[in-house]
């Protein structure tokens, strides 16, 4: 009878644990939705001409932020690096640390690459991947405000 209890303790205590990890790990219900969407990466006032391009470009548009800017190869790298770069990005703007215009990290650009080669492999297939980056040559996805991108 005493070791049943302290099973029942143990299974409840490890239940609890459990729940608080993922709750910490992902929130309260509905905030890692909320936090991947477009909207809300637009939300800080430094990034309102990189949301407005993607938003009127209509290229990609139907893809959020994160399916570019986040690593997608797993979802435990893809929460990692969500909490790593939300964290600094809040820091970045909230001390005014960011550059002007804003600059993407050897790691931004090393996901960025990977995430255009996962969805566009069968395209890119044939060509040597690793001698540019895709928007060196598709520059109308890489924010940048070009005559072809604005509309009036």
């Amino acid at each position: 009878m005493f070791i049943n209890l302290e099973k029942k303790h143990l299974v409840i205590g490890t239940s609890i644990a459990a729940l608080l990890f993922i709750f910490i790990v992902f929130g309260p219900p509905g905030l890692f939705k909320k936090t991947s969407s477009p909207d809300y990466c637009g939300s800080c006032h430094v990034m309102y001409d990189m949301h407005d391009h993607w938003f009127l470009s209509g290229l990609h548009r139907s893809i959020k932020c994160v399916d570019c800017h986040l690593p997608n190869n797993n979802l435990v790298n893809h929460v990692i690096w969500k909490g790593i770069d939300g964290m600094k990005d809040l820091l970045y703007f909230h001390f005014m640390l960011f550059s002007d215009p804003i600059e993407i990290t050897s790691h931004g650009k090393t996901t960025l690459q990977a995430n255009c080669v996962r969805c566009h492999g069968d395209m890119v297939s044939r060509i040597n991947i690793d001698a540019k980056n895709c928007w060196e040559c598709h520059r109308r996805v890489n924010h940048r405000i070009t005559p072809l991108a604005i509309i009036e």
